[in-house]
């Protein structure tokens, strides 16, 4: 972070309002950084029990080295930093706090931490590969089907995190790794806020990749997190930030004032689909963004599964299931029962307005909503609204019966459309569970008709 830090006023960008430029000049100088992190390798061998090999890298808070744990006899990586002040130690081990409680397959797992003398340090996972910032040239970018798989995996560690009441804050492409194998893991959660911490306001972050409301010192939210990775998602398939600028003056207002030119213009063989995606991720109200990185998904699955170089396997299957186990339609499913599911079920995405059942034809498919919602109609009039997680069509499905009403799109939506002829591929268990879960909409349909006309 210190990096960007630059002389504000010799390239600093006009704004049209004096007020406005002042209010991100003065916030800009109320950055919580510290430069507390400068050691010396040559004059520190050990830290507690890790002796350390190289230095892999340094970031804003501390410099990263690889070492050996000798009681455990393994690599670790040991992110560690000079404290002067208790404040700086208590802020740096914080990182080890919000990460420490996290679990998570795309996240880098926290083994342990502590002091000693004048040092704080946090033993980390040492992740063999680079970080996603190696592909955002234009001359190394990575094929489509491969960044959109890595921003997949950063949603899934993401969601996991979100759920577990942490925001990282810091969500950029020097803090995803790609393992050797291509998976991808989230890293420093040295700036994370944890939703059950009361934390003094102040920007935290790195300035491509701060939201409008971190650099107007507003209130943080998940959705903070969800701009980051649109940023970065928008940097991997265009090979250039989508807020560039001289200085980070120019780059916060960039971000508070104006939209960055579309992905197409810049590579025209990316389908219309990724640059939708990016643009609601980063729109300026939180409120009009995904609302949870399972719905980004979601979205993202849709386009990978139409770029033709990416045909999506088992195992792939398995991660998009991960996120179908949060819908209520789903609840009653086991994880290995939706990656049966998503392997042979058909995505599909329809945009605002778009009629996806009409009134009176015969059809043996339903849908399930994975993002989105849908207006139900009957002649002219609107009979409900429903939403993420639940399904319609299913009493034609059953009965075999023409279609009762016009069911629409409210703006763009991601449904799960199921046939019969899907269903007759799928163990008996799987839908027996269908069954359960029509049964369980009906019941709460019928006692929401009940309690409206009460």
């Amino acid at each position: 972070m210190v990096e960007w830090i630059q002389d504000l006023d010799k390239k600093a960008r006009p704004v049209p309002s004096r007020q406005s430029g002042a209010r991100i000049l003065m916030l800009m100088t109320s950055l919580d950084i510290s430069n507390n992190y400068n050691i010396d390798p040559d004059n520190v061998q050990t830290l507690g029990r890790y002796q350390i090999i190289c230095q892999l890298g340094q970031g804003a808070t501390g410099i990263v080295y690889l070492v050996w744990d000798p009681f455990i006899r393994r690599n670790v990586a040991l992110k560690v930093a000079k404290t002067e002040t208790d404040k700086f130690r208590e802020n740096f081990l914080a990182e080890a706090q919000s990460a420490g409680r996290l679990s998570h397959p795309n996240i880098v797992a926290v083994y342990d931490a502590g002091s000693e003398n004048d040092f704080c340090y946090i033993a980390m996972e040492y992740i063999k590969g680079a970080t996603l910032e190696n592909f955002c040239r234009k001359e190394n970018l990575l094929p489509p089907n491969k960044g959109l798989e890595a921003i997949l995996e950063v949603c899934k560690g993401l969601e996991y995190a979100h759920r577990e009441g942490v925001i990282h804050r810091d969500i950029k492409p020097s803090n995803i790794l790609l393992n050797l194998d291509g998976s991808a893991k989230i890293t420093d959660f040295g700036v994370a806020q944890m939703t059950d911490r009361t934390f003094t306001t102040s920007i935290r972050g790195t300035p491509h990749y701060l939201s409008p409301e971190q650099v107007k010192d507003e209130i943080v939210s998940f959705q903070s997190d969800i701009f980051a990775l649109g940023c970065v998602l928008y940097e991997i398939l265009a090979g250039e930030k989508a807020f560039p600028g001289e200085n980070s003056y120019g780059v916060l207002y960039k971000i508070t004032s104006t939209e960055p030119r579309s992905i197409l213009s810049i590579r025209s063989d990316l389908p219309k689909v990724l640059d939708e995606i990016v643009r609601k991720a980063i729109r300026k109200d939180p409120s009009e963004r995904y609302q949870s990185c399972a719905e980004m998904a979601a979205e993202l699955d849709v386009a990978l599964r139409g770029i033709v170089a990416s045909p999506r396997n088992l195992e792939k299957s398995k991660e998009v299931a991960d996120y179908f186990q949060n819908l209520s339609f789903f609840a009653d499913f086991k994880k290995e029962q939706l990656s049966e599911l998503t392997a042979l079920a058909n995505i599909v995405k329809f945009p605002g307005g778009k009629v996806v059942a009409s009134e009176g034809e015969i059809d043996d498919t339903f849908y399930i909503i994975l993002s989105g919602q849908v207006k139900v109609r009957k002649g002219e009039k609107d009979i409900a609204t429903i939403g993420t997680g639940e399904c319609f069509g299913e009493m034609a499905f059953l009965g075999g019966q023409p279609r009762v009403a016009n069911v629409a799109a409210e703006g763009d939506c991601v449904l799960m459309k199921i046939t019969a002829a899907l269903l007759q591929k799928l163990p008996d268990s799987v839908g027996l569970l269908f069954f359960r879960s029509f049964a369980r909409t009906l019941v709460q349909r019928l006692s929401k008709n009940l309690e409206e006309r009460n």
